[in-house]
């Protein structure tokens, strides 16, 4: 039998979990590097997700802390469909996925794991990019390191977001 080794997870594993919203405490942060923060919006923001389940997994949150959907005014949820859309750009630019998984998940039986602020996912697809990794060792293989992905995902973001304002 092959071993497979992931001791970076031991980390996680054995570390105290955050108290508290992981999103309201990146809203705050005035380390958008450590946060893992890529773009910040006048009502959302884009950040990376922490423990992807691809290279480029990214989430868009508001800064208002809810749940619910229906208590987020117009210009916020404008603003949110708009961040999806240009994570999409970015990502697309970025990384050339072959397609997406996009969603959001309301409630501890819909998925949920942050139950209390509302937050959608943009997770970038390749064809192949499910082995025989995850469901043998519960692990899955992310090919590039986060802060690497940060870095030319900000560039694509600044670009981004400066294409958006000349339309």
């Amino acid at each position: 039998m092959k071993q497979t080794w992931a001791p970076w997870r031991m980390q996680y594993i054995k570390s105290e979990k955050e108290q508290g919203c992981i999103f309201c405490k990146a809203a705050e942060s005035a380390d958008d590097r450590q946060s893992l923060v890529l773009y910040r919006g006048e009502f959302n923001f884009v950040l990376m997700n922490k423990y992807p389940y691809n290279n480029g997994h990214l989430m868009i949150a508001p800064y208002r802390h809810t749940a619910d959907p229906s208590a987020l005014d117009g210009e916020t949820g404008l603003e949110l469909f708009g961040l999806i859309q240009l994570g999409f750009e970015v990502l697309k630019a970025a990384f050339d996925p072959q397609g997406f998984n996009a969603g959001l998940n309301l409630g501890k039986c819909a998925g949920a794991g942050i139950l209390d602020h509302l937050h959608f996912h943009l997770v970038p697809r390749w064809d192949g990019d499910t082995n025989f990794m995850p469901v043998l060792t519960e692990t899955r293989v992310i090919s590039e390191h986060i802060l690497s992905t940060y870095d030319t995902l900000l560039e694509h973001f600044k670009k981004g977001a400066q294409a958006r304002k000349g339309e």
